[in-house]
């Protein structure tokens, strides 16, 4: 009976170890790509510079980082990154054990400069085209961004239906590809793109839409219905009326 006792006292003692083993491993998994991190702080940095911080006025990046989601150890691609304002915005949200790819055309001094600060050591600078934007090495991920540059791809020499089948297969499946946009007039559909630097809504919508992308949500943050869509916005003394959609691969 002694000897029961003390192998049911033993196995009972394993069985505890095992199960706060599991329990820790459970943890750190959440710790380190569950829970999102804390965008009011990533924004509020003090080593951001001052003009991103204006930049922010207009950019509002506490909501859009909330939208996004993004979480620690995700890989991400920044479409049209350009001098890199929002590509630092996902690589402190991404975290160390993260990577985001910046994809720009032709080369950008700015984001040359931005890139050799310490918050950019996990991003990673791609000279593209924009109907063939992603390297090789960059599979299976889980966001893809492109804010304020789809518009402009409608003027110039793009393929823009191998372009997003392009990103479509680069996303691993629940991967999302969110785009921001300044408002077109209705009915406008890509013919505004260089004389107003602006896109319909659902003309950007149906052609992303095309490649196999299903919409997953859209976001008012940056609405301002007051804009009459008929100017650029770097002409207005207001601000101009932008779309935030979110699309999924299935």
């Amino acid at each position: 009976k002694e000897n029961f006792v003390k192998k049911l006292l033993s196995a009972t003692y394993w069985l505890a170890l095992t199960v706060i083993g599991i329990a820790a491993a459970g943890c750190a998994g959440v710790t380190g790509s569950g829970a999102a991190p804390d965008y009011q702080a990533i924004v509020a940095n003090p080593d951001r510079t001052s003009e991103d911080r204006k930049t922010d006025e207009r950019r509002k990046p506490v909501e859009l980082l909330t939208f996004l989601g993004v979480k620690p150890g995700m890989k991400a691609l920044d479409m049209g990154a350009g001098a890199g304002y929002s590509t630092e915005l996902l690589a402190r949200s991404v975290g160390p054990t993260g990577t985001v790819y910046a994809q720009n055309t032709k080369e950008r001094p700015a984001f040359d400069e931005r890139l050799k600060t310490p918050a950019m050591k996990n991003v990673v600078k791609v000279i593209r085209p924009f109907d063939d934007p992603v390297p090789a090495e960059a599979k299976g991920l889980d966001l893809i961004t492109m804010f304020y540059i789809y518009h402009d791809t409608t003027y110039q020499k793009v393929d823009r239906a191998q372009m997003n089948q392009r990103l479509f297969d680069a996303l691993k499946p629940g991967g999302q590809f969110v785009l921001i946009d300044h408002a077109a007039k209705t009915g406008a559909g890509t013919s505004v793109g260089e004389s107003l630097h602006r896109i319909e809504e659902t003309a950007l919508k149906s052609e992303v839409e095309a490649a196999g992308f299903k919409l997953l949500a859209t976001a008012d943050f940056l609405r301002h219905p007051a804009d009459p869509r008929d100017a650029p916005f770097f002409k207005m003394d207001a601000p101009a009326d932008e779309f935030v959609l979110k699309l999924v691969k299935p």
